[in-house]
């Protein structure tokens, strides 16, 4: 089908311009029409849960309400997809500092460990290659360091597999939702400082409230963090540096302006993991060891802006414009084992060294409401959105830095090397790229109530997409455009009062930047997931239980035709991951708090010109259970002491250069105390029982990453 590029355009600026301008409308035809939306049975009101207070007043392991792909806040059990919600509570009882250690004991999620804040994140197989700031995306990669920090966000929603109809040009694994803390209406305020074994520190000031006096109109946020994570292997450093800092003004009583800034740096001598031994086995006995130089560097920043305008028409309609603009750098440069070592324990030694620059850009307009039909209520959303990311990326590789096989200890004091600017003066081992995605979108979606215990969910999007892709070190440009239109479908039926059957269909492309053999970038990746499940929801929405079957394809996969030796790529390659997924998270009481999970996969190239395209799919195991749960005692002997347990287990899992690695259980424990109404605090212990193992490997020269030994960080909060 082939659309008129200006069209799109037009469309989008219209329905940007409606959200915002024509907004005011609404106002008056609510007033013409209010017999129309009155019924005999019905009463259209609003959706109320887009008054949800945050999870950091509510407190708890449950929230009433996402936005993770739906745009409008629906209870869980209304979303016909896999989503979960991880509070500010939960974050703070497992002292969860970044977005990877959060995915580490997230049932669904799979982390391939690197240092704290370079992880990448996956989901049914595929990597969450962005992440939302309150809906708007920008890119996330462990190679930019740009896994976020947590201490901006009041919670974090997560979805699991293709989110096409507000995320189109996503990975096909979901998208994550951070919800930044927004200003308070009361004055309230938090220092906590935090000190632990292997050099773990931390210290953040939380300050929010009116700054117009008690009218409380403009209100401000202000968090400065700095965390030192641990460092249990030698020589390795990690620094994090972030400051949040927000502003929220009524301009009626209907209107809001909001905008925000979010910063954050890090600082890391880094360590790329140990080799494998002579005969391709894990080093066990030797997770402190350090396989890199002293002067091992990677530093980055980020920025984000933020702002938005909501506004609630009488007519129960909502109105939301907003926009995010990020900037982030990142500089590394480090060695690290070229090889496995051999038989007198010596190896090669391998550079990379690269410089990234990344600008992104998202905007996105809105428009909700609800109306009667059927004697119940339905709602419709339409909108518009727009992003583009820019990423420059220069880089240098050399798979000798020595002449010579070297031992650890010469590894980690061998001469400082520009690897970079060593590839750049010869040219060997150098890349110079330069990538544009930008992406326009109308998108549109419809909830129906037929009948009062179904819901029947219809959308659409139509995108018109750009990449271009420059091999500045090769002076080759390539480009490709297009339009695609991604439909979504689902149904809720409410079985009773506690438990819902869904379906859903949802589908996702993503554009590719490999060459096809006519010399222009080759066609988008689709993806298509098939779900159903049943939730359930019990003690008034306090605890939420999921069981979900899926199956996802991946199709159009870029790769070399087989048995042509060619050097250009062609959309061959097709995966079908399949699985289950069992979750049942909140409160079982007003102090029993539980978050329990266990995932099972099942992956399968069906087709593909590589021979290691299944690489990914090996990484990932195919059972996985998490638990965590936490009790907070009443009464006047124990009153105000909490305590917590949890468990991470999964199965065997490889990579494809044939390195293996048993499956593996460690358990976690807390223990806290409220010494009054304003002084808490909080031993947090990891692995309790010291468990040795790796929680991801890779080849036989790096990436083979042993878990942290048992390790405690000890918390004290001040509360005013």
């Amino acid at each position: 089908m082939t659309f008129d590029r200006a069209r799109i355009y037009q469309g989008v600026a219209a329905a940007g311009s409606a959200a915002l301008l024509l907004g005011w409308a609404p106002n008056a035809l609510a007033q013409a029409s209010a017999e129309a939306t009155r019924l005999e049975t019905v009463t259209v009101q609003g959706n109320h849960l887009y008054q949800m207070l945050p999870s950091e007043v509510t407190g708890g392991y449950s929230v009433d309400a996402a936005t993770v792909g739906t745009k409008t806040p629906a209870s869980l059990r209304d979303i016909p997809q896999s989503v979960s919600v991880v509070t500010r509570e939960a974050i703070e009882d497992q002292n969860f500092t970044t977005l990877d250690e959060l995915g580490r004991r997230t049932p669904g999620l799979r982390v391939l460990s690197n240092d704290n804040g370079r992880s990448s994140i996956y989901a049914r197989g595929f990597e969450y290659d962005e992440y939302n700031i309150d809906g708007l995306p920008a890119p996330m990669t462990s190679i930019t360091g740009s896994v976020p920090t947590l201490a901006a966000f009041d919670r974090v929603e997560i979805m699991r597999g293709p989110s096409g109809l507000f995320n189109s040009t996503s990975e096909m694994g979901g998208i994550v939702n951070l919800v930044r803390k927004r200003p308070t209406h009361d004055p309230q305020g938090r220092i906590s400082v935090g000190a632990g074994t292997d050099q773990q520190r931390a210290a953040q000031v939380d300050v929010s409230g009116p700054i117009d006096g008690d009218d409380g109109r403009v209100r401000g946020r202000l968090v400065i963090d700095r965390t030192h994570h641990g460092e249990f292997v030698d020589r390795n450093t990690n620094r994090q540096n972030d400051i949040y800092a927000a502003i929220d003004v009524d301009l009626d009583d209907a209107t809001t302006f909001g905008l925000g800034y979010i910063h954050n740096s890090k600082d890391i001598r880094v360590n790329n993991g140990h080799p494998v031994g002579p005969s391709g086995e894990l080093l066990y006995g030797s997770r402190s060891d350090f396989y890199g130089a002293n002067w091992n560097d990677f530093d980055s920043y980020a920025n984000d802006w933020i702002a938005e305008l909501t506004h609630r028409f009488d007519g129960g309609g909502f109105g939301r414009f907003a926009a995010r603009y990020s900037d982030r750098n990142a500089g590394y440069n480090y060695a690290f084992g070229g090889s496995a070592l051999d038989q007198n324990e010596r190896l090669t030694v391998a550079g990379i060294g690269s410089r990234i620059d990344q600008q992104a850009v998202a905007l996105d307009a809105s428009y909700s409401q609800p109306f009667a039909a059927f004697d119940s209520v339905s709602e419709f959303v339409l909108g518009a959105d727009y992003k583009r990311f820019d990423t420059d990326t220069e880089s240098g590789r050399s798979r000798s830095l020595t002449g010579s096989r070297v031992t650890r200890g010469e590894l980690n004091e061998i001469s400082y090397v520009d690897v970079l600017g060593a590839a750049r003066a010869t040219g060997r081992g150098y890349a110079h790229t330069d990538t544009r995605l930008e992406e326009s979108g109308l998108y549109g979606k419809l909830t129906l109530r037929p009948v009062d215990p179904l819901a029947l969910i219809a959308g659409t999007r139509v995108s018109h997409y750009a990449v271009d892709f420059e091999d500045l070190a090769a002076d080759n440009d390539q480009d490709r455009s297009g339009t695609e239109a991604t439909p979504y479908a689902g149904v809720v039926f409410d079985v009773d009062a506690n438990h819902s059957l869904y379906a859903s269909y949802s589908q996702v492309f993503k554009p590719q930047t490999a060459e096809g053999p006519d010399g222009n970038l080759i066609e988008p990746r689709e993806g298509d997931q098939y779900e159903v499940g049943v939730k359930g929801s019990y003690l008034g929405g306090d605890l939420n239980a999921r069981l979900s079957a899926f199956r996802l394809y991946d199709d159009n996969r870029a790769g070399t035709p087989p048995d042509t030796g060619a050097s250009y790529a062609v959309p061959i390659g097709k995966m079908r991951i399949q699985g289950a997924e069992f979750e049942v998270t909140g409160s079982v009481t007003d102090q029993w708090d539980v978050i329990a999970g266990y995932t099972y996969l099942d992956t399968e190239v069906q087709q593909s010109g590589d021979d290691r395209e299944d690489a990914i799919f090996l990484l990932m195991p195919q059972n996985v259970v998490n638990l965590w749960t936490q009790y907070d005692f009443a009464g006047e002997t124990l009153g105000g002491l909490r305590v917590g347990a949890g468990m991470t287990a999964m199965s065997d899992f490889n990579s494809s250069s044939g390195v293996e690695a048993p499956g593996y259980a460690v358990f976690d424990a807390m223990i806290g105390y409220d010494f009054n109404d304003n002084v808490s605090g909080q031993l947090n212990f990891n692995n309790i029982f010291d468990r040795e193992y790796y929680n991801r490997v890779g080849g036989v020269n790096t990436f083979n990453m042993p878990g942290a030994p048992a390790n405690v960080m000890a918390t004290l909060s001040y509360d005013f």
